[in-house]
């Protein structure tokens, strides 16, 4: 084994594209591991910290493929890698990539006067300043970047409520903009539903149910994870709601997010119950009677979020989504657990999207168990050891600690597939709990290497298996296509994360009975 890597001086690359890449290279043949980024002193440090290499001569604005294997695969992975970033689209298929031809936002802008939306997909350490050139030339911000210090975010958004226009982000990973879908974002139908939220798999969760139920989105905007802070004061969300109270699209809005400041929450509140439309609010673990007045009604989950408001642009009767399963269901997981020994008695979680791992937390609490995590809710406990999990454990295996240096699992799924291995060998396991989740950017057939390890298991060894796909019809990746091979491997799946989440809750209920025993 020996570890290669290559240096291309300025280039520069969109994050998505690098994440593709190293996706790509990783899986041939004798790679051990490979990762395609850019030259910031924060990823050479990683690169370093994995083995892909020492005194690497790249400044930030210089592109890095680091390769660990055997000899001919580095070879041949440095090869392609090379031939990706250089190749048109017409020559390496849709997801071929190329150097643009633009080099600043001035250009562009000149080539396209009429562009008001800058996308932004650089190290972090530079994306303020980008941010910042955008909005100075009057245009809106998409930033998909993360690593943006909160101290340059309230700077940049307050320049933009200064300048009445809308920063995405940072670390903002889904949008849905006059139909164009941007980031990890689904193929939706256009509708009459806009939706802020400060989740990226919290808004495709809620735009697939949305398309599901047979109804539209008119604009999916994003703000960040950090925007509903104290600090930020909700300033994306505040321009967001505004903007879809005044679109006369828009008949329903939604908000997502995981519980704000108090006083930001508040301020958001008054805003949404001024906006003269009916308001959907979702916030992840909120008492129901701090959000409800007349013109906003809380859901309590992302599903129900969806479902009440395409109630309410429907004007049917207002029903949340059932937190229990009913006769039928409970039937159907007391089968499944017939064959499990009592010894088997654990919930262990798997996520690639952050906010279901959030979401299934608050879940399980709500049935009884309280859980470690990596990012874990108020009243569970952090995992001493992020790579073995303790107890009932929920991992989110996007954060930052497992994707330094490598793809987003829903990019590509093998680290987090492995450790769904993990789980479904340990023989405290009662139920394993997962998503996957479809769109642009994700894997082209996530379903499929996850199979090919399950056929490798005895299936009466098995602990219960519950999932939930997180896509549409019209993905690229097909949603009834991905729960098809998971029903005909054995996973039950569900409709949304929440069920899934209140079906694994069941599956450890009945096996604490076979003890004796309560949550």
């Amino acid at each position: 084994m020996k570890s290669e890597h290559k240096v291309f001086k300025n280039l520069y690359q969109d994050s998505v594209s690098l994440m593709q890449i190293s996706a790509q290279i990783s899986k041939l043949p004798g790679i051990l591991q490979a990762s395609v980024v850019m030259g910031t002193a924060t990823n050479l440090e990683q690169l370093h910290d994995a083995g892909l290499g020492d005194n690497i001569a790249a400044g930030p604005n210089d592109l890095v493929i680091a390769v660990q294997g055997e000899d001919d695969a580095c070879q041949e992975a440095l090869d392609l890698a090379h031939q990706r970033l250089n190749s048109k689209p017409a020559e390496s298929g849709n997801d071929g990539v190329r150097a643009p031809d633009l080099v600043s936002m001035e250009m562009a802008l000149e080539k396209e006067p009429e562009s008001n939306l800058a996308l932004i997909s650089v190290p972090g350490d530079y994306a303020a300043a980008e941010a910042i050139k955008a909005l100075n030339l009057g245009m809106n911000v998409m930033m998909f970047s993360d690593n943006v210090s909160v101290a340059q975010e309230k700077a940049i958004k307050t320049l933009a409520r200064e300048r009445n226009r809308i920063v995405m982000g940072p670390d903002c990973g889904t949008a849905i903009v006059n139909g164009i879908p941007l980031g990890f974002a689904n193929v939706v139908n256009r509708g009459a539903i806009g939706i802020v939220g400060a989740s990226g798999t919290g808004v495709q969760e809620v735009t697939c149910r949305i398309d599901q139920l047979g109804a539209g989105i008119s604009q999916a905007l994003g703000t960040g994870g950090h925007d509903l802070s104290e600090e930020i004061g909700g300033i994306s969300m505040l321009f967001g709601l505004q903007a879809l109270a005044e679109d006369p699209a828009t008949q329903v809005i939604v908000l997502i997010s995981k519980p704000p400041a108090k006083a930001v929450a508040e301020r958001i509140l008054e805003q949404a119950q001024a906006a003269g439309k009916p308001v959907v609010v979702n916030f992840l673990g909120a008492k129901p009677e701090d959000i409800a007045r007349p013109g906003v009604t809380a859901a309590t989950t992302l599903a129900s979020a969806a479902d009440l408001a395409v109630a309410l642009l429907n004007k049917t009767e207002l029903r949340q989504h059932a937190t229990r399963p009913d006769e039928a269901q409970l039937a159907m997981l007391e089968q499944a657990c017939s064959t499990l020994p009592a010894t088997r008695q654990l919930i262990r979680g798997v996520f690639a999207g952050g906010t279901f791992c959030y979401e299934a937390q608050l879940l399980c609490q709500q049935n009884g168990f309280t859980a470690s995590s990596n990012t874990p809710v108020s009243g569970n406990s952090k995992l001493a050891d992020i790579w073995k999990s303790s107890g009932h454990t929920l991992i989110d295996m996007g954060d930052d600690d497992f994707t330094r240096g490598k793809p987003h699992p829903m990019i590509d799924p093998t680290l987090r597939n492995q450790r769904i291995l993990d789980e479904l060998n340990d023989p405290q396991t009662a139920v394993v709990l997962f998503d996957l989740v479809l769109g642009y950017g994700a894997s082209e057939d996530p379903a499929a290497g996850l199979l090919e390890l399950l056929a490798q298991i005895d299936k009466q060894k098995l602990p219960v298996l519950i999932a939930h796909v997180c896509g549409t019809e019209a993905d690229p990746q097909q949603r009834d296509r991905q729960i098809e091979a998971l029903r005909e491997a054995g996973v039950i799946v569900a409709d949304c994360n929440a069920q899934a989440a209140v079906w694994a809750s069941s599956v450890a209920l009945i096996q604490a009975k076979k003890n004796g025993a309560t949550a």
